[in-house]
C-alpha cells in the first residue's frame, strides 16, 4: 500500500514554467532529432506555408524564461523531486520512464511564449511476479501567449 505522502499528490497541480519558443533552438531541435522538415529550419518555406512562420517539431516546447543554475527540467520537477522522495522512503528505490503520449492541439510557433502547468493524474501501485512497481500518470498542459491550448502531454 502507497504512503500518504505519495498518495496526496494526486490532483495536485505544480509548477507553472513559461518558455520561450526561439527559431535558433526550433532548428537545433531538429537536427538533434535528425528531422529535415522545412517547416523547422527553412524561415522562407515556413513562411509561405499554411502556418506562416517556423514551427516547433513535435515534443520541442522551447526553454525556460527563469532557469537557475543547478535545477532541473522538466516543469514537473518540483513535484516530481516530492514523488521520488516519497517512494524511496516507502521502499521504491528505482524509476523507470514508461513512455509520453502528446496530444497536439495547435502548431507552436518561433516566438510562442508558451505556459506549462502539470499535475498527477493517478498513482498506481501493482505487484506481479518480480515485485511490486508504481505507476503514475502525470499531465502536463501547454497554452500559448493567446491562451490557446497547443498540448497535452
Amino acid at each position: 500500500m502507497l504512503p500518504e505522502e505519495v498518495t496526496k499528490l494526486i490532483g495536485q497541480a505544480r509548477s507553472l514554467e513559461v518558455l520561450e519558443v526561439e527559431k535558433g533552438a526550433i532548428k537545433k531541435f531538429a537536427d538533434a532529432v535528425d528531422d529535415p522538415n522545412p517547416l523547422y529550419e527553412d524561415e522562407e518555406y515556413a513562411r509561405n506555408s499554411r502556418y506562416g512562420s517556423l514551427i516547433a517539431p513535435p515534443g520541442f516546447f522551447g526553454w525556460p524564461v527563469k532557469w537557475a543554475r543547478g535545477s532541473t527540467f522538466p516543469v514537473f520537477s518540483e513535484v516530481m523531486v516530492e514523488l521520488i522522495a516519497g517512494l524511496a522512503t516507502a521502499g521504491y528505490s528505482q524509476t523507470i520512464d514508461g513512455g509520453i503520449d502528446y496530444e497536439f492541439s495547435h502548431p507552436i510557433r518561433a516566438g510562442d511564449t508558451l505556459s506549462a502547468s502539470s499535475v498527477i493524474k493517478d498513482i498506481t501501485e501493482r505487484e506481479d511476479s518480480s515485485g511490486k512497481a508504481v505507476f503514475v500518470i502525470a499531465e502536463t498542459t501547454y497554452t500559448n501567449q493567446n491562451s490557446d491550448l497547443v498540448a497535452k502531454v
